[in-house]
């Protein structure tokens, strides 16, 4: 199940969610977005504890975070 996404077309790269995420599972992709930027992504959503520390850093709102159970 997917817990966090990632809207790769408002991401720009800045690496604050790289920081911010306690299990280090999100990382800049290969491709480039519509804006000329390394969007990040996420390596392995089984391992996110859905903590949301990185939407909370992200300046451009581009992260959204779902908890197992939350409708």
């Amino acid at each position: 199940m997917q817990k966090v996404a990632f809207d790769e077309d408002r991401c720009k790269g800045c690496e604050l969610c790289i920081e911010a995420c306690p299990v280090n599972i999100i990382y800049l992709g290969d491709h480039l977005n519509a804006m000329g930027y390394h969007p990040a992504q996420v390596l392995d959503q089984g391992k996110c504890i859905a903590c949301a520390f990185c939407a909370r850093m992200c300046p451009d709102a581009a992260i959204t975070v779902w908890k197992e159970g939350a409708k």
